[in-house]
């Protein structure tokens, strides 16, 4: 269990939540763990199967607590909200302010800033474990334009411009991304980026866990009371989560980092993958279970955030800049602190 910023984050999969009084108590296996004063929460996410006591439930509407429940893997479940400190409210200003383009202009350089600092991130450690994969100098290269690039991004003021940018980027690092990869050469080959279907086993996996994790964004976005379809980057459209793919691109590089992980240690192998008659490649059941796995354990390690300068479980991390996102729609922060991973 831990709070950040008044959220309380139930990770135990196995606690309950109940209301004794005025305070907040965990129990697991029918006996007490926690215990905290209900005043001091703001609101609660539960990421756990129990659940909570209908008393909580009634306290968290009568005091205006937010209540969300997620399942272990991440998927929004359900949300008890009280009347004032309602939905509408927040998601009324997030659409007004998302039509200033000046904010969104903000938000979308905040953004993507820290995607290609993040990437330039995975590069460098990348460079530094393996130096014989920048003997030509090609991975310098790419470093060289990523940072040219950010200090483009903090002077441009058209989007598509910007999305130009982004793309440029995009491309010339995959462009590189197969010298990350130094074992299983032979099953492991990226000559670009597909996605829909993916084409080859690199992008079976970074396919699969780009959409893990963007749920993940959007159960956050959905748990502090925020639309996960109304963004500032990614064109709107019904069915797409377009708030949660923006700022998904802050959790590009980890996930591409666990994927260079996932081959080279040979976690995940050739037989983990099948290949359809159209040329799709995917993940069979064994693969997926196998990055599902890896994955979790991901989400279990605790890093320092770089805004909050405390040590959190990379599981939260959506949670966190979700809720940095909420307090900037509503005026408490004067700008949006995207994760820049170290």
């Amino acid at each position: 269990m831990r709070k950040l910023l008044n959220t309380l984050y139930v990770t135990k999969e196995d606690g309950y939540l109940s209301l004794d009084g005025e305070n907040l108590v965990l129990s697991i296996d029918g006996k007490e763990a926690i215990r905290l004063p209900f005043s001091n929460i703001e609101s609660i996410v539960c990421i756990n199967y129990p659940g909570c006591s209908p008393a909580l439930m009634g306290k968290c509407a009568e005091e205006q607590v937010g209540l969300c429940f997620v399942s272990p893997h991440g998927r929004f479940l359900a949300r008890v909200t009280g009347p004032i400190k309602g939905n509408v409210l927040l998601r009324r200003e997030q659409v007004r302010i998302f039509e200033d383009d000046g904010i969104r202009l903000s938000i979308v350089r905040a953004i993507l800033t820290a995607k290609l600092k993040n990437t330039r991130n995975l590069m460098l450690r990348s460079r530094r474990d393996n130096p014989e994969t920048d003997e030509d100098g090609f991975i310098s290269h790419t470093l060289n334009m990523l940072q040219r690039n950010i200090e483009n991004i903090n002077v441009e003021t058209d989007f598509e411009v910007l999305r130009g940018i982004e793309g440029h980027s995009a491309k010339t690092y995959f462009n590189v991304f197969n010298r990350l990869i130094t074992k299983q050469k032979e099953d492991f080959t990226m000559l670009d980026r597909s996605k829909r279907p993916p084409l080859d086993r690199v992008n079976a996996i970074l396919s699969f866990l780009y959409t893990v994790c963007t749920n993940d964004i959007a159960s956050a976005l959905e748990c502090v009371g925020l639309d996960p379809y109304i963004g500032v980057f990614h064109t709107l459209r019904p069915g797409r989560v377009s708030l949660a793919c923006d700022m998904m691109e802050e959790f590009r590089a980890m996930i591409e980092r666990l994927t260079i992980s996932l081959i080279n240690l040979k976690t995940i192998q050739a037989d983990d993958f099948d290949v359809q008659i159209s040329g799709a490649v995917l993940l069979n059941d064994s693969g997926r279970k196998k990055v599902i796995t890896a994955w979790q354990n991901k989400k279990k390690e605790i890093i320092l955030h770089p805004f909050l300068r405390e040590k959190v479980a990379i599981g939260l991390f959506p949670y966190v800049q979700a809720t940095l996102m909420a307090k900037y729609i509503r005026g408490e922060n004067q700008e949006y602190y995207p994760f820049i991973w170290g």
